[in-house]
Order: structure tokens, then sequence, then C-alpha cells
């Protein structure tokens, strides 16, 4: 037979989070090994139960979903998202503006897939969430990662963003609060990175998926709501703030000055319209699950499952000799640093799959992050502080005998 080979535009596109030490998980799983999987953000997977309005939502409405939507999204689920969008302060969000996706991840490859041709350049955190820097290589654009400061509580340095501006850079994105690290970015702190976008003629585009599972009585800043003159893309969703990963149910929306931008809202409308739609089901839960997002979540408070196994997770990292970790203040991940030199690692992919096969506990290396040194991984702290104990257990020992 002959050869069938992928396509070049996947040659620099990697997606670790379920790249090939999960594939590795999944094979032990097969022979009957138990695996912990703390690779993933996925909720349910660890006994956090969608909201029973929710639920009843979805059942109650299910019989109208048999039809496509509009291309964008049913215009109840719209306003409602653009009601939220005001109790935010993101400005000049009407109905039109929105689009409904399955999930971010859709819309993230649709934005990129209709603003970038081959040369240009978006700028990337590093860490980041690596769908990020997938979209923009197939979309023919390169991802320019401006580095993150784990020194300042993982803040982006904007130093490093100004100087990596350059005539192609055509946009920036921004994750807040951050996977991987769990970092919420301070409001003076978005000001600056707006001026940058303002000065340079950069589109914005805001990851906000995680801004409703904020912790320390702090508050999530939508940078949108900063910059009223600039055109700002913000994403965010109902995946993890309500638990139901699997209903994919996310969108996206435009604001600010679009007076610039037709000729690209055109491009969005087409792709949009080429997907016909995203899920209806999911669609129809939107308008009930936003009327309740002014209560904090009560896992996230002191007492709670999220706040006491942030506490925990931080805490046994750093009580491990060669582990140092930022405490999160949002989302569900931490992103610890491991002694490079102490444990000799000189590829963190081979730490993540020995640590796999000796412990049976999976966790995503530091570069499927685009974190250029082979130093830090990424826990999920979604399991209850019992099961988070044997895991830190388990590595403390792992790492007292562990050298490459």
């Amino acid at each position: 037979m002959k050869t069938i080979e992928k396509s070049s535009k996947l040659h620099n596109v990697r997606y670790e989070v379920r790249g090939m030490v999960t594939a590795e998980a999944d094979k032990m799983i097969q022979q009957g090994v138990k695996i912990l999987k703390l690779n993933i953000g996925n909720p349910a997977h660890f006994g956090f139960e969608a909201p029973e309005h929710i639920r009843k939502a979805m059942t109650k409405e299910l019989p109208k979903a048999v039809a496509y939507s509009d291309s964008k999204g049913l215009l109840s689920a719209r306003l409602a998202i653009a009601g939220y969008c005001r109790s935010k302060g993101i400005p000049n969000v009407g109905a039109d503006d929105i689009y409904t996706g399955n999930g971010v991840s859709e819309l993230i490859m649709l934005s990129m897939q209709a603003l970038l041709n081959r040369g240009d350049e978006i700028l990337v955190p590093a860490p980041d969430y690596p769908l990020w820097t997938a979209a923009v290589t197939l979309a023919g654009g390169t991802a320019v990662h401006y580095t993150c400061d784990e020194q300042a509580d993982w803040n982006p340095d904007t130093g490093d963003i100004k100087k990596k501006i350059t005539p192609r850079t055509k946009g920036i994105v921004i994750i807040n609060p951050n996977n991987p690290t769990g970092a919420l970015y301070p409001k003076e702190l978005l000001g600056r990175i707006a001026a940058l976008a303002r000065q340079n003629g950069l589109i914005i585009f805001a990851d906000e998926i995680y801004d409703r599972l904020v912790m320390d009585g702090l508050g999530h800043t939508s940078i949108a709501s900063l910059a009223p003159d600039l055109f700002v893309i913000t994403m965010n969703g109902l995946s993890k703030s309500h638990n139901i990963c699997g209903f994919r149910c996310g969108w996206m929306c435009l604001s600010g000055d679009k007076s610039g931008a037709q000729n690209y809202i055109e491009g969005l409308n087409l792709l949009s319209s080429m997907r016909l739609c995203s899920n209806v089901p999911s669609q129809l839960v939107i308008e009930d699950a936003l009327k309740a997002c002014a209560k904090t979540d009560d896992t996230l408070l002191p007492g709670g499952r999220l706040y006491e196994q942030r506490n925990y997770i931080t805490d046994a990292l750093k009580s491990i000799p060669g582990v140092s970790a930022v405490k999160p203040k949002a989302a569900l991940y931490i992103f610890p640093r491991l002694d490079a030199k102490r444990f000799c690692i000189r590829d963190d992919e081979q730490f993540a799959l020995d640590f796999l096969h000796d412990k049976h506990i999976l966790v995503v290396h530091g570069s499927g992050f685009n974190w250029a040194q082979p130093d830090h991984f990424r826990i999920v702290y979604l399991p209850e502080v019992a099961e988070l104990k044997t895991a830190m257990a388990s590595l403390a020992d792992f790492l007292g005998y562990y050298r490459q």
C-alpha cells in the first residue's frame, strides 16, 4: 500500500495535553493499570457535577434543538452573553457581535483562520495554552512567544512583549486567568498591555474562560473593559465554570472599535456560516447559566474543594526538595518548577513518561505549553485532597531517586 503521510501543515503543531505521554497512559489503562490523570482540567471526572438547573434546562429545552440555529447562535443565548459582557464592562457588544462555538477551541481556530496570511505574526504567551500556538501555525502564521515571568507571579513581561512587536505582528493573545500557571493579571498590567496594542495597532485576543474561577477574594478584570477604543476579541464559555466540558459551550465577542475590522469580520462570518452553527442543545442553557454568575462558587471560598485543594498542592510541592511553585490565584492548574540540575533533566517529556511508568500518574511536561526550558510541568488539582496527598507522596518518592 502507498504510504499516506500527514499534511506538512502539522509538522510544527503539537498538543501535548493529549499527546504521546497521554497515549502511553491510555495503553497502560487498557492493560489494567490504574492511572491518576492530572493532565486535563475535566471537573466531571473528579466529582464536580453540573448545576441541577443547567441539567434541567437542557432536558426541558431539548425538543427545541432539532433545527440549525443562526450560524452565530440563538438570539436568546447571544443576548444573554451580551448582558454578561456589559456586567464585565466590555464595551460596544450587541448580539451581532457574538459567535457561539463548540467550545472556545473551535473559535480560536476560526479567529486565526480568518485573519492570518503566511508570514503574519501573533504574540502568544510562554507558557501558553498550546491550542493558541497550534491555531496560529495551522492558519499559516507564526506564533512569537513573549515571556511570562515566574518571579513576578507569572505575569507577562511587557518589556519582552514590546521587543517582539514587528511590522508583521497582527495581534496579541492574553490568557487571563492563565492556563497553565493559574496567574490572575492585575488591572495596571492589563492597561500597559492595552497601551502597547494601541501604539502598534494590534488586535487583542483575550482568552478568559476561567474568569469565574478566581480565589482569595480577588476580582477578574477583562482587558476589553480597559480598551473601548481598540478592537478586542474575548473568548469565554461554560465548560469549566459550570462543569459541563462535554457540552462544548463557548463563545467569542467582538468589542470596542470595529470600524477598521469590517473585512476581517466578513471573514469570521463566512467561516462561521460554513460550519452551519454550534451545537444547539448547549446554546439553550446559556441564558439560565449566566443568570447565576453573580454569586461566587462555594468551592472557591475557604473550606471549599478547589480552594483547599489549591492550598494543599501548593504547600505540598514546596515541601519537596528541588521543587518550587507559585501559588495559583485562579483556574485549575499549578505549574511547578524542577531544579533541572539537581535532577539532571534534559528532556521534560521523558520526565513525564518516566513518572507515568513508575508511579502511574499522568502530568503534562512544560515544553508542551511552549516553555523553552525542560524544568516545569503542569498539575491539575481537581482531585480531592486525599488523592492529591497520595500523588504528592509518589512525586516526592520519585524525585528522591530520579535522575536522567
